[in-house]
């Protein structure tokens, strides 16, 4: 088999102010899906720089990682992907959120709520993937590791020049 492999690279900002947790409410495949404020991982970034960057286009709060509460690897099948399976590697990190400002949220982002635990497990039926609420649970269960483990060597991040 000569194909390659490669899963997509996403991140989530776990944001939570007085037991609530800072969603997204998006347009996936016409339905409205509830997800952290997440994406992928674009060339030329770190996951450091990824996570705030989405964080800031989908909620429109600048995002300070403060820790690296766990990396998940999943299987989904895509809708955007025309029914195709895609793996994706998942790194959720928790960090502090500024005040939302007057920014367009990225396209398809229909808009942000607050939600408690309970209220998310609740609502199960529309995350979109089992990552939600596991990387809540993970948080909530107090699992952080040091920004320090995530390292981006120089070559990765920046403009990407030909070999």
């Amino acid at each position: 088999m000569s194909e390659v492999w490669k899963p997509s690279v996403t991140v989530a900002a776990i944001i939570e102010q007085q037991g609530r947790f800072l969603m997204v409410e998006e347009q996936s495949g016409g339905i409205i899906r509830i997800n952290q404020p997440a994406g992928h991982l674009e060339p030329g970034e770190s996951l450091l720089q990824a996570v705030a960057r989405e964080a800031l286009e989908e909620s429109a709060r600048v995002f300070t990682p403060t820790a690296l509460v766990g990396s998940y690897l999943s299987r989904n099948v895509s809708s955007s992907r025309g029914g195709m399976s895609v793996t994706y590697l998942r790194f959720a990190f928790a960090g502090e959120a500024g005040e939302a400002q007057d920014l367009p949220l990225d396209d398809g982002i229909v808009g942000t709520i607050w939600l408690t635990r309970d209220e998310l497990a609740a609502c199960a039926e529309r995350h979109r993937s089992p990552l939600v609420l596991r990387c809540v649970d993970d948080y909530l269960r107090g699992q952080r590791a040091p920004l320090d483990l995530v390292h981006a060597d120089a070559s990765a991040i920046g403009p990407l020049t030909g070999t």
